[in-house]
């Protein structure tokens, strides 16, 4: 299970996309456990994590990237930086 990031998400994926119509979703720095019962894609607007999947190697994002996480995957998410994103599951 890998998760996807497209750093610098161009404008016209989140044009077609519809991101932000998206919800937001915020979160002070902390860190916590997560497991995606579903696909997660997001748009950060603010803010940097590390999230270290269960197994496998710790990928670092931050504002402006596209990231898509896949169903079933558990992980720790680091937020060094206040985070702020659009997202939709499934």
């Amino acid at each position: 299970m890998a998760i996807s990031v497209t750093s610098a998400c161009p404008q016209s994926t989140i044009n077609e996309l519809g991101i932000r119509q998206w919800p937001i979703w915020t979160c002070e720095a902390s860190t916590f456990p997560w497991t995606y019962a579903e696909q997660e894609t997001c748009l950060l607007l603010e803010g940097e994590v590390t999230v270290k999947p269960e197994g496998g190697k710790p990928v670092r994002f931050g504002a402006g990237d596209l990231v898509v996480f896949p169903a079933g995957m558990s992980c720790i998410w680091e937020v060094h930086q206040a985070v702020r994103k659009h997202y939709r599951f499934g």
